[in-house]
């Protein structure tokens, strides 16, 4: 298939497969005549760089992925790197869901104290000021 049956069918544009090839992600296949050229294998390897990259992981931490997939394996995260990718990302996840919680944790403190500082009193009055 070329470039744009392929962009329709991964649900993206031929400029992110251009800039992916650019990269080395995607293979760089062309006919005589200088069309690329593209299979099911390629389909399945986009499909694993956007479910990544929905799930947060950039476009680089996606390459172990791509390249586990290219290697033979009938699923990118079965390679010692992807596996490794995973493990770094969980620990990232990690560290931002316990500053989560930190922030989430003073901004109930500070309600608390806000509500406490005008018990059975009038509401204030806010005004947003431009």
């Amino acid at each position: 298939m070329r470039i744009g049956e392929l962009a329709a069918r991964a649900g993206t544009t031929t400029r992110t497969l251009r800039y992916y090839e650019s990269r080395g992600l995607l293979p760089a296949r062309r006919t005589g005549n200088g069309y690329r050229t593209y299979d099911e294998d390629d389909v399945r390897l986009l499909a694993q760089i956007r479910t990544l990259q929905d799930f947060g992981f950039d476009l680089e931490e996606t390459r172990p992925f791509v390249e586990c997939l290219r290697s033979g394996h009938p699923e990118g995260d079965s390679c010692p790197a992807s596996l490794a990718v995973y493990r770094r990302k969980l620990t990232e996840l990690d560290a931002l869901i316990g500053e989560l919680s930190a922030v989430r944790a003073q901004v109930g403190a500070q309600l608390a104290r806000a509500e406490a500082a005008t018990p059975g009193g009038p509401e204030p009055k806010c005004e947003l000021r431009g």
